[in-house]
């Protein structure tokens, strides 16, 4: 029963490995989503991997937030790239969460960076956790659906083709609108109130 293999040692091990992967920001999370695709229908591999992205994630963002923040180890060793990121968020900060999901999806900025920044720049941990869940489901959708035909596949390229690089794209550019509509409404009212 579905159940009975969640609970299992094959099931519940690389779950395990790729919430740890996901806290310590090591790469390796690609393969272990494929494989919750073979081990799980669709519907649930994808939420299982999403489900351990977002919490590994955010016990990355934890982490940062009690040793990184404190200790200003970001700022020192990082500066211009959080200072890049800051003036990003400031930029988007009424937008803030559509703006996450879009670098989930997109390779803009790297995870890791993500997950160890976030704290430090003030997003909170549940826009953070919420705009990683939804943003992984894109890309870890590809991972997952190519985990079900596993046995056909021959390199991580099978995985990530142009068609599949194109409805990745779709999907940060969907990310995109509400930030893109907010900004033309309100040009529309300022226009009209002049």
């Amino acid at each position: 029963s579905l159940p009975g293999v969640c609970l299992s040692l094959p099931g519940v091990f690389p779950l395990t490995i790729l919430l740890s992967l996901q806290t310590f920001a090591i790469p390796g999370s690609l393969f272990l989503s494929v494989l919750a695709g073979f081990l799980f229908a669709f519907p649930l591999g994808l939420f299982l991997v999403c489900f351990c992205s977002a919490s590994g994630a955010s016990g990355c963002y934890l982490i940062s937030a009690l040793i990184f923040k404190r200790t200003g180890l970001i700022e020192r060793y990082l500066p211009e790239r959080l200072e890049s990121w800051q003036a990003q968020i400031k930029k988007h900060g009424d937008d803030i969460f559509s703006y996450l999901i879009f670098l989930r999806i997109t390779p803009f900025l790297p995870n890791w960076f993500i997950n160890i920044a976030s704290p430090v720049i003030g997003i909170s941990l549940s826009t953070f956790y919420i705009g990683t869940f939804i943003g992984v489901a894109p890309p870890m959708a590809l991972a997952v659906t190519s985990g079900s035909q596993l046995y056909e596949l021959t390199s991580q390229d099978d995985v990530f083709t142009w068609r599949a690089l194109g409805l990745i794209s779709i999907f940060a550019l969907l990310a995109l609108l509400p930030i893109l509509a907010k900004k033309l409404l309100s040009k529309r009212i300022e226009g009209k109130q002049l």
